[in-house]
């Protein structure tokens, strides 16, 4: 998710919270069961939400692995430099 996050920010993620175009997600894909990514939602299809990065050359996204499952919004990034997200 460069440039919003970098490996090893610490995130606060409101699990269960009502995702909304737009918002950091924490996301499950179908397709990896045991890998968690976060992710930009971009849209929502019967429960299935559409996600991309927001560097589309740096990492997967529902272009190559389809819909993901929503877990929860990402609310702020904790550590190193603090920052609320919508």
């Amino acid at each position: 998710m460069s440039p919003t996050l970098r490996d090893g920010d610490v995130v606060l993620v409101t699990f269960g919270a009502v995702a909304r175009p737009g918002d950091l997600v924490l996301v499950r894909w179908p397709a990896r069961p045991g890998q968690l990514s976060v992710k930009r939602a971009v849209g929502e299809k019967n429960g299935a939400w559409a996600v991309h990065s927001d560097n589309p050359y740096g990492s997967t996204d529902s272009r190559e692995l389809g819909p993901a499952e929503v877990l929860g919004v990402v609310r702020a990034r904790l550590w190193p430099s603090p920052r609320r997200f919508r």
